[in-house]
């Protein structure tokens, strides 16, 4: 039997929107620092308003079935989890609030018009899935087992 991961002091130490708001500041900063695109304002928020609206809304719509659930939407304790949640948007992504934070990132850093803020939106998916989702995956694998295991199976991390 492989040895348990060992746990890493920045497992479960940040809140997601606390990254992805870090995130968007470094976004907002490294556009500020080199010369933007010559993008057309115009051009800018027609790629990023729906990026953001539909990050927005799968955020707002995850939270909602988690909060229908009845369980814990505590990033910080997954082993709080009453349950598992595999509707709504949960068949068509395991993580679908940080997919929504994901997608409004990008909005932010197409609307910034800068293509290195576009490195926000990669930083935040890698920090998350390292430090966030991993970590979550192993306590709700431990909490209900095989059903999480199945789960995993069917559908995927992030699309």
């Amino acid at each position: 039997m492989p040895a348990a991961p060992r746990r890493h002091w920045l497992d479960h130490r940040v809140p997601p929107p606390v990254v992805g708001l870090a995130c968007a500041l470094l976004a907002w900063a490294g556009a500020r620092a080199w010369a933007p695109c010559d993008w057309p304002q115009a051009l800018r928020l027609a790629l990023a308003l729906p990026a953001v609206l539909a990050g927005t809304a799968l955020d707002l719509w995850a939270l909602a079935v988690v909060l229908r659930a009845g369980t814990t939407v505590n990033p910080l304790a997954p082993e709080r989890s009453a349950r598992m949640v595999v509707h709504g948007p949960y068949r068509i992504s395991r993580n679908p609030m940080y997919l929504g934070m994901a997608s409004s990132l990008c909005g932010w850093a197409l609307w910034l018009g800068q293509p290195a803020a576009l490195l926000a939106p990669l930083l935040f998916v890698a920090y998350v899935t390292r430090f966030q989702i991993l970590p979550e995956e192993r306590a709700l694998h431990a909490r209900f087992g095989a059903a999480y295991a199945d789960y995993r199976r069917r559908v995927r991390r992030w699309l």
